[in-house]
């Protein structure tokens, strides 16, 4: 039995909002993994949905790691990591 780390609380919202967005546009959202990438890696969105999803995670976790500029990211890993709070 393999066991894999559960999914932090933000990387489940990420899913969660990826999944709604996608639906909106018809399209079927793969399955998500840290490592998923958001533009060029086969994920049915585009950088105007990518801008919908950071308003959505601004308003659901009060946090906006952009506030002081924009931050790099490609997976959802690292768009998860931004709004980590650290213990």
């Amino acid at each position: 039995m393999s066991h894999h780390p559960a999914p932090s609380p933000i990387f489940a919202l990420i899913a969660e909002e990826l999944g709604r967005i996608a639906a909106d546009k018809g399209e079927v959202l793969p399955p998500l993994t840290a490592d998923s990438r958001f533009l060029d890696g086969g994920l049915p969105i585009d950088s105007l949905d990518l801008a919908t999803l950071l308003v959505v995670l601004e308003q659901r976790t009060g946090q906006d790691p952009f506030r002081d500029g924009f931050r790099q990211f490609t997976t959802v890993g690292e768009l998860a990591a931004l709004y980590t709070v650290p213990a």
